[in-house]
């Protein structure tokens, strides 16, 4: 968790032209408008307002990167991408996010791993569906992979365990887990799924989750 809290703000980018280039693993938070990503960055790191929540969904159309490293020395760079699928946003801008998004997942050199934020109210929709077509390919080559259930304190245990279920299946193998900001369920697991994305030479055992299309 302390390394998680040393996260600054680097740049913002409105296209993949202007990310810079990095050498450091990339973690990216995906996910449509008003599932949480930034208050889940922000939760992750203990910093209210590192990423910015609008209280507008989908105004946000930028990628947002923030470094990770202790002693001044980046290690990591957690990337927040615009939500999608909110219906106030113009064609033109939705269209052009899309191919913003995909061209990203699918070309980012140094992108390690993806987090995908549900609302388990909602469950996973066709735009999120269509997102794990894009990064398919990139994760049966090793792209590590997690579908997080954001705001899992508005659900009873019956349906938070239905809501896991569903979404298990729905992502093909993937790892899925319940997350609450609020209530800080899920924090410190999260927290431990990153750093070992980012410092596999570190991790003692194992080879991390089970990833979507493989087997456990």
């Amino acid at each position: 968790m302390g390394w998680l809290h040393t996260a600054k703000f680097l740049t913002t980018a409105p296209e993949l032209k202007h990310l810079p280039r990095l050498e450091v693993p990339e973690i990216a938070f995906v996910g449509r408008s008003n599932a949480g990503k930034s208050t889940c960055i922000n939760a992750l790191t203990q910093q209210h307002r590192l990423a910015f929540a609008s209280k507008t969904p989908g105004r946000t159309q930028s990628i947002n990167l923030f470094t990770l490293g202790k002693q001044g020395v980046t290690d990591a760079v957690l990337a927040d991408l615009p939500g999608y699928g909110y219906a106030a946003v113009p064609k033109e801008a939705k269209y052009r996010w899309q191919q913003v998004m995909g061209n990203y997942l699918q070309t980012r050199d140094n992108l390690k791993a993806v987090v995908l934020l549900c609302d388990p109210r909602l469950g996973l929709t066709e735009l999120d569906e269509v997102l794990l077509d894009v990064i398919r390919p990139r994760v049966v080559e090793g792209l590590k992979f997690l579908v997080l259930l954001t705001k899992s304190d508005k659900l009873t245990r019956a349906e938070a365990a239905r809501a896991l279920s569903i979404v298990r299946l729905q992502a093909g193998g993937g790892d899925v887990k319940l997350f609450s900001a609020l209530k800080r369920h899920g924090v410190e697991e999260v927290a431990q799924h990153l750093w070992d994305w980012t410092h596999p030479a570190e991790k003692p055992t194992g080879d991390g989750p089970p990833l979507p299309g493989q087997n456990k």
